[in-house]
This record gives structure tokens, sequence and C-alpha cells, in this order.
């Protein structure tokens, strides 16, 4: 683990929201109402998901956010403090709500969401300049794409150590500066297929088309994640890159209950494992990361699923994990 003082094993650049989860036997269609049978509220945003999953496995983290002044936002930079998070950089802004975000919750386990940033909007390239030693000392930045971009962009070109973009949400025409910027390039297959401009990514090898494609984009290191089918990667060529494309296999799981956290609690895990096993190769990582996301999924609600270290074991050195991934 990382040392006294400020260095810190993960920083965060990112998205506070709050949930507000109906939960239902089915999605429904366009213009139909349906009873749901449960609601509740939680802790979200991609950003400070990631940043708890990290934290919860054991890495010193600290996050730059923004919250709005009310009642919601300042009960939630409480909870992010609660988790073992550094928040000196997390602002409640007068006058901004806290983000929202509405999430329908099937029986099968499937979701979606409408997302309300509020004071989100507000995290900008000035913040990532307010702790510059941070952005030098620290082993891991994870940043996303549900603040505004130049932000996440000045916390990338401030950074030293291994950075990870999570392009989520994914848009057509994102900057080729975004996908050049990051070590680590990482979307779910729907992602991929949106920015890599291919009708869909249904498969392990559809996957490794995407990921070409988005090396060719220029996108360095690519993970492409395929939720059940497991994931899929290549590093970049100029980091001791092989020119190969790796699928990683999925940890098979009894009873799925609920998807809304698998992806952060995924990247979360990603970046503790790259910055506390430094020396594990990053095939062993993803793997490591796929058991965090297999045992989120288990469990209702978003950071409420994440495990904490002692839950969940993860190998001591990663090493055995080395037969849960190989090329395709």
């Amino acid at each position: 683990m990382s040392s006294d003082g400020d260095d810190f094993d993960v920083l965060v650049f990112g998205s506070c929201i709050v949930d507000f989860i109906s939960y239902v036997p089915r999605l429904p269609k366009v213009g139909e109402t349906l009873h749901g049978t449960r609601f509740a509220t939680g802790n979200g945003g991609k950003g400070a998901n990631q940043c708890v999953a990290a934290a919860r496995l054991g890495s010193r983290t600290a996050f730059f956010g923004k919250l709005g002044d009310d009642p919601w936002g300042a009960a939630y930079r409480t909870a992010l403090a609660a988790e073992g998070v550094n928040v000196e950089q997390v602002d409640l802004l007068p006058g901004e709500s806290t983000g929202i975000a509405q999430i329908n919750v099937a029986d099968n386990g499937d979701n979606q969401i409408v997302i309300v940033t509020g004071a989100n909007k507000r995290l900008a390239p000035v913040d990532a300049f307010r702790r510059p030693e941070l952005f030098v000392r620290a082993r891991v930045l994870v940043c996303q794409l549900e603040t505004p971009i130049d932000g996440t962009i000045a916390a990338m070109q401030s950074f030293r150590g291994i950075s990870i973009l999570n392009a989520a949400p994914a848009d057509t025409n994102l900057p080729r500066v975004i996908l050049s910027l990051p070590s680590i390039f990482c979307v779910n297959e729907t992602e991929a297929a949106l920015i890599a401009g291919m009708p869909s990514v249904a498969d392990v090898q559809q996957a490794k088309v995407a990921t070409r494609k988005l090396q060719t984009m220029g996108c360095k290191t690519v993970i492409v994640t395929l939720g059940e089918k497991g994931a899929v990667f290549a590093r970049a060529l100029d980091d001791n890159g092989d020119g190969q494309v790796y699928h990683v296999k999925p940890l098979k799981v009894d009873k799925v209950v609920d998807t809304t956290g698998a992806g952060d609690a995924f990247i979360g895990a990603l970046a503790h494992c790259l910055a506390n096993y430094p020396d594990a190769k990053l095939g062993n990582c993803i793997a490591a990361a796929n058991r965090v996301a297999a045992w989120s999924v288990q469990i209702p609600g978003t950071q409420s699923s994440f495990p904490r270290a002692d839950e969940i074991e993860l190998p001591a050195d990663l090493a055995t994990l080395q037969d849960q991934w190989g090329c395709v």
C-alpha cells in the first residue's frame, strides 16, 4: 500500500450522483407504466463508484468532484469520507443541485439509467491544477465521461502515472486527444461498438475487431468488457505490447441480481490492482477485477454491492490468475 502523506494509490476525477432505484419485474417499453416492487436510494456516479470500489479493496484514494449545496450533497460527502476516501477536493456548490440518476432494475438484473448531472458539470480544468503534487505522486488516475471533457483532458494531461479512462457515457465524436491520452482506454461492448463505428460487439471475436479499431483511432492499451463473456484486451505497442489480443475468461455466478454497478466495480478493482501489484501482468489484474465485478452482480445496489478486502480473496501476487486468460 502507499506510504504516509499525500501519496495515494488511486485518484479519481469524476462524477458524484445520487441514485433513485426502482425495482421492476421487467424494463418498461416506450410509453408504458409498470408497477414496481421496491424503491431505494443510494450513492452513485461512475467516478465516486469507482473510487469507493478501490477504497473498499484497500487502496488509499482521493476524489475530485462536485456536489450540490443541498442535503443530498452534504450526505454524500460524509459517506465518501466514511469509506476512507480523501474528500478535500470534493466541493459543495451553492446554487447547484447534486447530480441524480433514475435507475430501473429488472428481475433478471437488466437496467436502464437516466442521468441529470447537476453540479458535476462544474468540474473544470482548474480543479486538476489545485493539487498538482497529487497528480505527480499518485500511482493511478481514473476518469470517465460523466463530467465536462475539458476537465477530464486536463486531469490526464497533468498526471504522471497510469491513467485509466472509462469512456462512458460513450460518444461517436470523441476528440482524438481523449483517445490517445490515457494509458488504458476501457469500455464495455456497447460503448466499444459506438466509438469504433461498429453495428454491435456481441462476442469475443467482434470485441477483438473493436479493440484493433480503437487502437488505430489512437488508443494505447484497450480493454473491452463483455459482461458474462469476460473481457478482451490488447496492450499498447509502445508499452511492451506484443501485438496480440487476449481474452480474459468470465467468472460464473449462480444468480445475477443487479448489474448496475458491475462496470464500476471492475474499474475500481482494476485501478486497485494496478496500483498495489505493480509487477502483475495486465491480464492477471483484469482477471482479478472480473472477480470483483462478479461478486457485485450478486448483491442489489451500486456501491452497496462492492466487496471489502476481507470479503473477497484476491491472490497475494495475482500470478495464480495466469490461467484465466490467453490469446484470441
